[in-house]
């Protein structure tokens, strides 16, 4: 949706982090054009932190964080969980593993499309909830 474009800011955190961010990941996403200059692996309590940005949704997306208790956003925001193998497991050739990371951004964005697609203004709470939980498939 051309009038969407730009409504939405996304954050990235995690629980378990990693001393830098990954250097695949870092080259795939400079390869398909997004800025990459400030990307660093932050821990999910920054983001509760007075002054941090208020969330409507958070969407986990590896197993492990999905078994984990997550920190009481302020504001209630939505939660689902959208499954998709960590691509900092696999093991095999240079190539093998670009692949990888690559399938991996390939779900997230077919996720995010589909996410940014839905009526959300039309929805329930509940029937949103459930769209959401739907898109992992």
């Amino acid at each position: 949706d051309p009038e969407g474009e730009g409504c939405l800011s996304v954050f990235s955190g995690g629980h378990h982090l990693a001393d830098m961010a990954n250097p695949v990941a870092i080259d795939l996403l400079r390869k398909l054009g997004h800025d990459t200059s400030s990307l660093v692996p932050k821990n999910w309590d920054i983001f509760l932190e007075p002054g941090a940005p208020a969330f409507d949704f958070i969407f986990t997306v590896c197993d492990e964080a999905a078994g984990e208790p997550c920190p009481a956003w302020p504001g209630d925001p939505m939660h689902a969980h959208w499954s998709v193998p960590d691509p900092t497991r696999f093991t095999g050739t240079q190539a093998e593993t670009y692949a990888v990371y690559e399938d991996a951004y390939r779900m997230l964005l077919q996720r995010v499309r589909l996410f940014t697609s839905l009526p959300i203004r039309e929805l329930d709470r509940m029937s949103l909830h459930g769209h959401l939980n739907g898109i992992a498939g």
